[in-house]
């Protein structure tokens, strides 16, 4: 039931983020990009559970990951794209 969440109550703001050593807008901002692009992954019909594990998981799976500011955007959406389907294929 993707419609009665918003993908705004998701999102980072840099002091959300933690100490990166002066690259948290950074890290802000591709985490936002990386949750909107998996937003757009989510079926409608999915619960708001799950939504919210998955969302909540990208953070915590990339939390303190140098990945986040030394690797290119497209990696990090290629690994979005296989966290989703495969937490979705476990579902199953």
């Amino acid at each position: 039931m993707k419609d009665l969440l918003n993908v705004q109550d998701y999102l980072f703001a840099i002091h959300d983020v933690g100490d990166w050593e002066g690259e948290e807008e950074q890290v802000a901002e591709t985490l936002n990009e990386l949750i909107h692009f998996a937003w757009g992954m989510l079926p409608d019909d999915l619960d708001c559970e799950t939504i919210d594990n998955l969302i909540n998981g990208i953070w915590e799976h990339l939390r303190g990951d140098l990945a986040l500011i030394e690797a290119e955007f497209e990696e990090l959406t290629d690994w979005v794209t296989h966290y989703i389907h495969s937490s979705l294929d476990e579902q199953v």
